[in-house]
């Protein structure tokens, strides 16, 4: 600016020396007409940078500055400078908002920019997922309007914003979230969301298993104290007594040492690593021992038998292998009623191997299959806990089949029976070991 005050200073003067020369050699008025040309030439040449200037103010872009002369020059080239400066600091600022931007819709939670009418500004796609919002329809409007819960309602009013909503949404599909408001910028919110639904199924099912240990250890508890009672309150305690209160104590204690002991299996397979392939299992020896167990628990009343439709091994876990296989067998001899036929298989399916164990009892109905592996579920309480189960059985089946990348496949009908089947992919198969001719 001081070099164009100046450069317009300079040629004043030189129009005032112009005006004056004339003056001297040829007259005053032919001085004020060589002033005045000299002024409008001069005022010429700077219409004519401005002509130029308002042009290029129409559409201001770097590239388009326009050439001057003198001290035009240097205003045009300043312009330029300060364009080429703006551009590049436009450019940078936009990077940084689209790096926000890319940020807050890569965030695993939600968020909700909205302005001082907690009208939404911005929302990114989890939140739009987690609060059943449409980014295209519903920027602009009030989140009152399209959040309704009465609890959020209080919520938003709420001065003080330090501890998270719950909140339980059915729409678009059952979720629980967590919501929170952070104030900022003076005037703008951010609400931000988070999906819990996993950890209130966690949460509950903690709840749950806390409350079906204690109602399966307080009966047997229970009942084991009512009988010490009574003896305790008898001054005499014959033979007879004892023959009678014994045994049912001894049951209940045994009742209480099974649920013990499935617990730790529980507990044991799922904080160990992954089942290994480095042992063999001997399936014709599994299956024999399977069919001793079942005609033992069996006690006659079924008719027990064993259909092999292949010879092959496993590679895994015998110990983890037998407990979920003698899980299915015990199973299936306590939900058989006399007279009832079980049928043990092991056999090929195509590159797949497949152990199952058949019965025709009291069949499942339809909509408790997909819970029949969760801890302490029971089809029917009673009965089940009549048969003498924990309720923990198919839990640790389905933790044995997990770990050896196997699927565990339930089919069943009320009245019919069922076949609950174990198929093992073919990287499990493991090809039979010669037997000593004393084991074969």
């Amino acid at each position: 600016m001081r070099e164009f005050l100046q450069r317009t200073l300079v040629w004043l003067i030189v129009i005032l020396f112009i005006g004056l020369a004339f003056w001297a050699f040829s007259g005053p008025i032919e001085g004020l007409i060589a002033a005045g040309v000299a002024l409008l030439a001069w005022l010429g040449f700077h219409l004519y940078h401005i002509a130029l200037l308002l042009r290029w103010l129409e559409q201001p872009t770097a590239e388009r500055v326009p050439d001057g002369f003198g001290a035009w020059h240097t205003v045009f080239m300043t312009l330029y400078r300060t364009m080429r400066s703006q551009m590049q600091s436009k450019r940078k600022l936009t990077n940084v908002l689209e790096r926000f931007i890319n940020a807050g819709e890569a965030m695993p939670d939600g968020v909700v920019v909205l302005d001082e009418n907690d009208r939404i500004e911005w929302i990114n796609p989890m939140a739009m997922e987690h609060l059943n919002l449409d980014r295209k329809h519903d920027v602009g409007n009030q989140i009152l309007n399209l959040i309704r819960q009465p609890s959020f309602h209080a919520y938003m009013k709420n001065a003080s914003f330090s501890q998270p909503l719950v909140l339980q949404l059915t729409q678009p599909r059952e979720l629980v979230i967590s919501v929170q408001l952070v104030p900022f910028d003076s005037t703008r919110k951010l609400l931000l969301s988070r999906d819990i639904t996993s950890l209130e199924r966690v949460q509950t099912v903690h709840r749950d298993f806390v409350a079906n240990v204690s109602h399966e250890l307080r009966t047997p508890l229970t009942v084991v104290g009512g009988f010490l009672e009574t003896l305790s309150d008898m001054e005499e305690v014959d033979q007879a007594t004892l023959s009678h209160f014994l045994p049912m104590m001894m049951e209940q204690s045994r009742r209480m040492q099974s649920l013990v002991e499935d617990l730790l299996t529980l507990s044991r397979l799922e904080n160990s690593p992954k089942a290994v392939m480095a042992e063999k299992v001997n399936m014709q020896d599994m299956l024999d021992t399977l069919m001793v167990e079942a005609e033992g628990l069996s006690q006659g009343r079924h008719h027990v038998r064993l259909e092999k439709g292949c010879n092959q091994w496993l590679w895994g876990s015998a110990q983890e292998l037998h407990s979920a296989f003698g899980n299915l067998v015990s199973n299936a001899v306590r939900y058989t009623p006399e007279g009832g036929d079980i049928v043990l298989s092991w056999k090929a399916e195509g590159e797949r191997l497949c152990f199952s164990v058949k019965d025709s009892g009291i069949g499942i109905p339809r909509e408790h299959i997909p819970r029949l592996t969760e801890r302490f579920y029971r089809v029917d309480r009673g009965r089940s806990r009549g048969n003498g189960g924990t309720g923990l059985g198919l839990a640790i089946v389905k933790h044995v089949v997990a770990r050896h990348n196997a699927r565990l496949d339930i089919r069943s009908e009320p009245d019919k029976g069922s076949t609950f089947s174990v198929i093992f992919q073919r990287e499990r198969s493991a090809e039979p070991e010669a037997q000593p001719e004393n084991q074969a």
